[in-house]
């Protein structure tokens, strides 16, 4: 029972920390930050991989899934908002001309 107390608390003292360190991002920093934790996710999703191997009840199997599942979404996201945040940085491509008919003879 101590240690459910013990981690429960690591867990809101977590959970304020990360608020607060959030709310200090600014705007203009927002998405490179969360796209490249999201891409560190990748670490998670090892762990999940392996906690699901060991898992011997079915209540641990099914955890485990949706720990690989979720971890696996988180690092797809984080990927998927890089790849578009660096589309916006990208110049515009000037519009394709429609081929001029050659002149007559």
């Amino acid at each position: 029972m101590n240690q459910l107390l013990d981690e429960f608390t690591f867990f809101v003292l977590a959970v304020f920390v990360g608020f607060e360190v959030i709310s200090k991002v600014p705007t203009i920093l927002h998405t490179p930050l969360m796209s490249g934790t999201n891409a560190i996710h990748g670490i998670i999703l090892v762990g999940a991989i392996l906690i699901a191997a060991g898992a011997s009840t079915p209540v641990n199997i099914v955890l485990g899934l949706v720990a690989v599942t979720l971890a696996t979404t988180n690092v797809v996201g984080g990927f998927v908002v890089t790849d578009r945040m660096l589309e916006m940085f990208k110049g515009r491509r000037p519009a394709a001309t429609a081929p001029q008919p050659e002149p007559k003879k």
